[in-house]
């Protein structure tokens, strides 16, 4: 781990990315090894509803969407097979290990995480509150952003509480629009007139994390 660097944010537990084997049969995306275009990712894709309308609004950028639960990703990657989108890649994996072992530092434009787990009963496994964090942001570009979206208040003001005191975000809290159809979650959510809330976070010019320059090749970190 790189010794004497100040960091832009106060975690003091450090994400170990060495440890993580690759995703059974990883192979490296064409997207990641040769961008052609702006790279985004999203993480927890689930039946690709926002992946696929994503692609087909942005033609200049190129999503990865990751989707871990076997039954979800098949439908969703025979959605994408039907259409053939050259700016979209779908990929079944654990994200966490597969963002360590394919993306590149300061290498993608926006993250999308909607509506993921609460983990209400395990708040250490929502993202904000992760090591993990830390190396995802060593991912995102200088401007790039989060984008997180839920349904559960406390997730929100957490997530905002944790942007704010440990990873020194700027970052604006916002109530989804009634019409706002990005999910299958979003749109069930929405339809029982429940408020949803969304969380932009930005990577501000010089944010220093201990793995800005690192690479899963990298055995020195």
């Amino acid at each position: 781990m790189t010794d004497n660097l100040e960091l832009s944010h106060q975690q003091e537990r450090a994400f170990q990315p060495q440890r993580l084997s690759a995703p059974r049969d990883f192979v490296m995306p064409d997207a990641a090894l040769k961008p052609k275009s702006s790279l985004v990712l999203e993480i927890g894709a689930g039946k690709g509803k926002h992946a696929l309308s994503f692609a087909i609004q942005n033609p200049d950028k190129h999503l990865i969407a990751i989707e871990r639960t076997r039954n979800k990703f098949e439908a969703f990657e025979k959605l994408v097979a039907q259409q053939n989108f050259a700016n979209l890649t779908a990929i079944h994996a654990d994200a966490i290990a597969w963002i360590v072992h394919a993306i590149a530092p300061n290498s993608i434009d926006s993250i999308y995480i909607l509506y993921p787990n609460p983990e209400q009963h395990n708040p250490n496994q929502q993202w904000l509150n992760m090591p993990f964090f830390e190396f995802l942001l060593s991912r995102l570009q200088v401007g790039g952003e989060i984008i997180l979206a839920t349904n559960i208040e406390t997730y929100v003001d957490n997530a905002e509480h944790q942007a704010n005191k440990v990873w020194c975000l700027p970052n604006t809290r916002s109530q989804v629009e009634s019409s706002s159809q990005r999910t299958h979650f979003e749109v069930k959510y929405l339809a029982r007139q429940e408020t949803c809330w969304e969380l932009s976070m930005k990577k501000p010019e010089g944010y220093q994390t201990r793995f800005d320059k690192w690479m899963i090749a990298d055995v020195s970190i």
